[in-house]
């Protein structure tokens, strides 16, 4: 199957219809949201409650860590059938736990509730990813998947500082998505039923597995390698920026909303060209200038140039993050490797502060990038390779000869 080909009806995955997409993007995001909340989150728990800064991002770590332990725990269930138990289960874990954070002010109450809470994040973003499997057109899937979570999260980050980041808002908010999702977990796509019953078949089970299992655990291996070099250089930027290329607060302030919009442009492409660029080509092309950027960013010293290569970077890098999660989706229709997919890359991000500033600290910005840089190319042929078999994988996935169950006309792609 060439990378622009359409896939056919017959491979077991369903058409994306609107109430599809409020499920599975919705569930997403609830487990991404708890990450991207984690520098309001340090400041409410400072604010309110006295923490110190190294108490609330060591409860935050905890918090990311569990939600990690959770999604790889469930990852086998939530693509074997029980993803609406895990959704369910998770979703209300997570809006009790931050629930309580929220609204009972006693600490020991607020860090069983945070961890907690991301334990029930990481259940709930385990089933979406198996349910983004079952989907026709990954990369489109996977685009409109990205570009939800980040206009959720820079609408919520803009309404924080708005109520003011306290507890209330902080976690209020997030049990509050937790809920209204909950909500949707009945119309989360099934595990396709053609995919379940020829894995079941003593047919299917004589021959050999027709999506290697090597290329799924290659790709979680690779995804979470990659995380600790792309969150590495986020950790230091603003540092990096200050240190190296003079950059003041407002300035770095730009840099990040700026690269919200560019990811917000990446991730918006790829949902509307991704099958036309070609999911190979489009992640090399990701992966080679997001390298080659991260080499700039430790030797660039003027402001204005340091801010475009971190936003270029940024941009670069919410299209390669797509593009992954779209290859995890395709190799597999049951979700097996889409479901753990965010787990192993919270593993590599929660190690990436202390990997970056050690970097920095020890070869300075400069060797840091060709550090960073080095990595990235080190993946770039696995991750191409495993890209070629996810192509492959979304035909091979189920029986070409299964009938159509779902209703064409209600699709919105």
């Amino acid at each position: 199957m060439s990378e622009n080909t359409v896939e056919p009806e017959g491979s077991g995955r369903v058409p994306l219809t609107a109430k599809r997409a409020v499920s599975v993007f919705g569930i997403s995001v609830v487990g991404f949201m708890t990450a991207n909340l984690v520098p309001v989150m340090i400041v409410a728990l400072t604010g309110e409650l006295g923490f110190s800064v190294t108490e609330a991002g060591t409860l935050m770590t905890a918090s990311l860590l569990a939600c990690a332990a959770s999604c790889l725990a469930t990852s086998r269930w939530s693509a074997h059938g029980g993803r609406y138990v895990v959704a369910r289960a998770g979703l209300a874990l997570a809006a009790l736990g931050f629930g309580a954070a929220a609204f009972v002010p006693s600490v020991p109450v607020v860090v069983a509730g945070v961890v907690l809470g991301g334990l029930g994040a990481g259940g709930a973003v385990s089933a979406g990813g198996a349910a983004l499997g079952a989907l026709r057109n990954p990369d489109r899937a996977s685009g409109i998947n990205g570009f939800t979570n980040r206009t959720i999260v820079s609408v919520v980050l803009f309404t924080i500082p708005a109520l003011g980041a306290g507890m209330g808002s902080a976690f209020g908010l997030l049990a509050g998505l937790a809920l209204a999702a909950l909500l949707t977990t009945g119309w989360l796509p099934d595990r396709p039923a053609t995919y379940a019953s020829a894995a079941s078949s003593p047919a299917a089970a004589k021959k050999p597995l027709r999506t290697p299992t090597t290329a799924g655990v290659g790709l979680l291996i690779c995804f979470a390698l990659w995380a600790l070099s792309e969150d590495s250089l986020w950790a230091v930027a603003g540092t990096m920026g200050a240190e190296q290329a003079g950059l003041d607060e407002t300035g770095m302030g730009l840099a990040l909303s700026l690269s919200t919009l560019g990811g917000l442009l990446a991730t918006a492409v790829v949902s509307l060209f991704g099958r036309r660029l070609g999911r190979t080509i489009a992640l090399a092309v990701a992966l080679v200038a997001g390298g080659l950027l991260k080499l700039l960013a430790g030797a660039v010293t003027d402001p204005g140039w340091y801010l475009v290569v971190i936003i270029a970077w940024n941009t670069l890098y919410a299209a390669a993050f797509v593009y992954i999660i779209a290859v995890a989706a395709a190799l597999d229709a049951s979700g097996r490797w889409s479901a753990p997919l965010l787990g192993v890359y919270l593993i590599g991000s929660s190690f990436a502060p202390v990997f970056g500033t050690s970097l920095s600290a020890a070869i300075g910005y400069a060797g840091m990038g060709m550090v960073l840089a080095g990595m990235t190319f080190a993946l770039l042929v696995p991750f191409l390779v495993i890209a070629r078999v996810s192509v492959r994988g979304e035909t091979d996935s189920a029986p070409r000869s299964a009938p159509e169950t779902d209703f064409p006309q209600t699709a919105i792609v």
